[in-house]
């Protein structure tokens, strides 16, 4: 569907995946990033920071949450992280959900894997629609 695409397009624009390079599949309901770990991404003790788990799971549970809102970008209101195992290099994969809505919010809920499928950190959140319209202004194209 072209919705899913231009949300994959608004994404790889935004500035800060320039850096963190990660690649985002968008489908009904549903999201799945990928990011390739660097040594740069390490905290002191030499493992991937949490920031960069936070990250991974609210990106796909967030782009789960707009491809179910076809007009508006939406806005993560509340996320919640287990962290569950570590890891040094390989790949995140990030998958998520679309779980419910009510009058106010959209939820989800994801899950992180290295590339053997160990599960390394659960996530979910609240969504909320924003005023902010998708068009070419937010790389909505």
């Amino acid at each position: 569907m072209e919705h899913y695409r231009k949300l994959e397009r608004m994404y790889d624009a935004a500035p800060i995946n320039h850096w963190f390079k990660p690649e985002l599949t968008v489908s009904e309901g549903a999201a799945e990033l990928r990011m390739v770990t660097r040594e740069d991404f390490h905290h002191a003790a030499g493992a991937v920071h949490g920031s960069v788990y936070f990250k991974a799971l609210d990106d796909a549970t967030y782009f789960a949450v707009n491809s179910v809102v076809p007009d508006n970008f939406v806005l993560t209101a509340r996320f919640e992280i287990d962290l569950l195992k570590p890891i040094s290099l390989g790949t995140l994969v990030a998958k998520a959900k679309v779980t419910g809505e009510d009058e106010r919010r959209i939820y989800a809920t994801g899950e992180l894997f290295n590339e053997q499928g160990v599960l390394l950190a659960v996530g979910k959140g609240a969504f909320a629609r924003s005023k902010i319209p998708l068009t070419p202004d937010v790389h909505y194209q």
